[in-house]
């Protein structure tokens, strides 16, 4: 391993003599955040002071951020000058290019797509991050930008690598021979945030080393305070900006510090882990939580292909179509079940293994959904589904996007003719840019709040879609969304969600077969269809109180069927009695044809064994199984009772008016 004693400025050993040295177990918790600056982003003498407490500052404070930079004109307008500047020049000569036509050159677009993410890579962590998005999106970005910018996913350039060393053994408090047996000096990629070195532990396993780029801390909040400060300015006046800019620049600080801190992923990445070790599909790297500090990550290496790169997956044996499937029923799986989902789900992050499992990295940034937005995004698209848009408006009401007090009356008609067309070719067709284009600008018109959690769902759908893009032009997330939500429905014993389903099956007092032969179709189409559960999800469902209107159809087509049969059993046996002995109704009765037998059906009961039938797996021993458990419902004695009083009433009827009393 290469000798790590390089000689450090005067610079590097202030900012180093200000961290402390912390040993063991205790590394993420103790150690303080110290940013080593680049040749390039180092402070003149006169702002070291700043340098340093902006080093220090390990949660996001706007009011601190505030208060150092606030003293410090020369470093904003350096920090403008590094970015509008270069932005404007380029948008410049890109226009002459468009007007003279230079464009037309795929040679010239070529060279003027890598000078813009070559450009994007140069002003920092925020613009790159606004890069790797647009990178997965082939429907909105130019083939050629496109192919340039997805080199922002993990090409970006590192940093010296004797910092790197520096920050390791300055972070986890000890010689780096004392922790890694090998540790290779350069970097194998470099990302917005750190660059990865790839290393082998004492004990001989292969590790990833993730490093985080000198200078980083006081970037951001340079680039924060900059941009909140123009946030407040536009707030106080632009009037036709509702939204509050500057706390939404504020929620964006406090997950880039979070990002920022290393310990706070490990701690992601291990929860992650814990949340879907369940599915054999999903891999996550084991955290090495004794290398492990608030700016070194150290985590299990992972042989893998990015998602993207189609001819690398199919060269492992897998089908890019299955990977994908299996990356967007995990995304809804944190979206909706355990409300802690990956935030930022790139092309970089994702990894197809020769096993067959898809690798997530990256956890840094990582996001949550409470229990009612989880359920309320399901109720919504259940109303979404049945066209009931004035429920879908009190949906946004209980998601946080309107206010209680907010007249609904307007919005129901605009969501009607956002959503009215689309769902005409139905839901697993519905393209979701285009709905939450057309989305936008009915929240541009109407007073709606977006709230951050669903920003970040949008930004991992949208990002998730464009993957999916790259691998099939014509994936339609919603379509491959709705088995998911489908089987949720049937098999969460949630109350509200109970309730969901009720409204999903009844239109008005009239049972829908065909709504529940499609809900259960969908489920079936999804993977990790527990079958079992959906069947005793359908059960109780059956016995529950929104079903009786059910129940009640389901007794009156048996009392009607075996009604039905007995009367025909009725009028045979009569046939075989001499005439006389024949009682008066019965004396020239026909028995029924064969014709009318076969319309005497338990319809309800025969399509829903048809629709169980369809079911994948299927077998009437799973019905025979819960035998014991119908025989113990107190619904279906109670079914019995009316089965029994139906048919004695009917059998009165038919003694007096039919077999008692001659026809006239």
């Amino acid at each position: 391993m290469p000798s790590t004693n390089s000689p450090i400025t005067p610079l590097e050993a202030a900012t180093a003599a200000m961290q402390r040295s912390v040993m063991g177990e205790e590394i993420c918790t103790d150690s303080t955040d110290l940013a080593e600056p680049t040749e390039s982003d180092t402070p003149d003498r006169a702002d070291l002071s700043d340098f340093i407490e902006v080093s220090g500052l390990l949660e996001y404070d706007p009011a601190a951020i505030s208060r150092i930079y606030a003293g410090a004109p020369q470093r904003l307008i350096r920090r403008i000058w590094q970015t509008l500047v270069p932005i404007g020049l380029y948008l410049v000569s890109v226009a002459i290019d468009w007007l003279t036509r230079r464009l037309a050159n795929p040679d010239h677009a070529r060279a003027r797509a890598k000078e813009a993410a070559d450009l994007v890579a140069s002003l920092g962590p925020a613009f790159i991050k606004a890069g790797q998005a647009l990178s997965t999106r082939p429907d909105i970005v130019p083939p050629l930008l496109l192919e340039e910018l997805a080199g922002l996913q993990d090409q970006l350039p590192g940093f010296d690598s004797a910092l790197a060393m520096a920050c390791i053994e300055d972070d986890l408090g000890a010689p780096i021979a004392s922790i890694y047996a090998e540790l290779e000096r350069e970097p194998i990629s470099a990302a917005s945030l750190g660059q990865v070195h790839r290393g082998v532990l004492l004990n001989g396993e292969k590790v990833a080393v993730k490093v985080q780029r000198p200078g980083l801390r006081e970037q951001i909040t340079l680039d924060l305070y900059i941009v909140r400060n123009i946030a407040a300015w536009l707030n106080r006046n632009i009037g036709l900006i509702r939204s509050d800019l500057v706390a939404l620049i504020d929620e964006l600080g406090k997950r880039v510090f979070e990002e920022m801190d290393y310990c706070n992923e490990a701690s992601n990445a291990e929860r992650f882990a814990e949340l879907h070790a369940h599915n054999p599909r999903i891999a996550v790297p084991r955290i090495h939580r004794h290398a492990t500090a608030r700016r070194v990550l150290t985590m299990e290496w992972i042989d893998g292909v990015k998602l993207t790169n189609l001819e690398a997956v199919r060269e492992l044996g897998i089908d890019p179509d299955d990977m994908v499937t299996v990356g967007v029923n995990c995304s809804l799986q944190q979206l909706l079940e355990h409300g802690f989902f990956h935030a930022d789900p790139h092309p970089g992050n994702l990894l197809a293994l020769s096993d067959g499992r898809l690798a997530y990295l990256d956890f840094g940034m990582m996001s949550t959904v409470s229990r009612e937005s989880r359920t309320g995004l399901i109720q919504a698209v259940v109303h979404l589904v049945n066209r009931n848009f004035g429920k879908l408006s009190n949906d946004f009401v209980s998601l946080g996007f309107l206010a209680e007090d907010v007249n609904l009356e307007p919005i129901v008609p605009a969501f009607e003719s956002v959503f009215g067309q689309a769902l005409e070719m139905g839901v697993s067709r519905m393209d979701f840019k285009a709905v939450t284009d057309d989305l936008s600008g009915v929240m541009y018109r109407f007073p709606f709040q977006v709230p951050p959690y669903y920003a970040l769902i949008i930004r991992s759908l949208v990002t998730l879609e464009g993957i999916a893009l790259s691998v099939d032009p014509d994936f339609k997330i919603l379509g491959a969304a709705y088995p998911y939500f489908a089987r949720r429905l049937m098999e969460d014993p949630d109350p509200q969600l109970r309730n969901s389903l009720k409204e999903m099956l009844f239109d008005g007092e009239i049972f829908r077969w065909q709504r529940l032969d499609n809900l259960i179709s969908s489920a079936a189409s999804g993977s990790q269809l527990d079958l079992e559960g959906l069947l005793d999800q359908v059960l109780d469902f059956l016995f529950s109180p929104n079903a009786g209107m059910l129940r009640g159809q389901l007794v009156d087509a048996a009392v009607a069927q075996l009604d039905a049969l007995g009367w025909q059993a009725t009028l045979r046996i009569s046939q075989r009695l001499p005439r006389p002995l024949r009682p008066p109704g019965l004396r020239d009765a026909q028995p029924l044809s064969n014709s009318d037998a076969e319309l005497l059906s338990l319809e309800p009961i025969q399509r829903l064994v048809a629709i169980l039938r369809q079911l994948p797996g299927f077998d009437p021993q799973l019905l025979l199984k819960r035998v014991p458990r119908l025989l113990q419902e107190t619904e279906l004695r109670r079914m019995g009772a009316e089965l029994a009083r139906g048919l004695a009433e009917r059998g009165v009827v038919h003694l007096v008016r039919d077999v008692l009393v001659s026809p006239a």
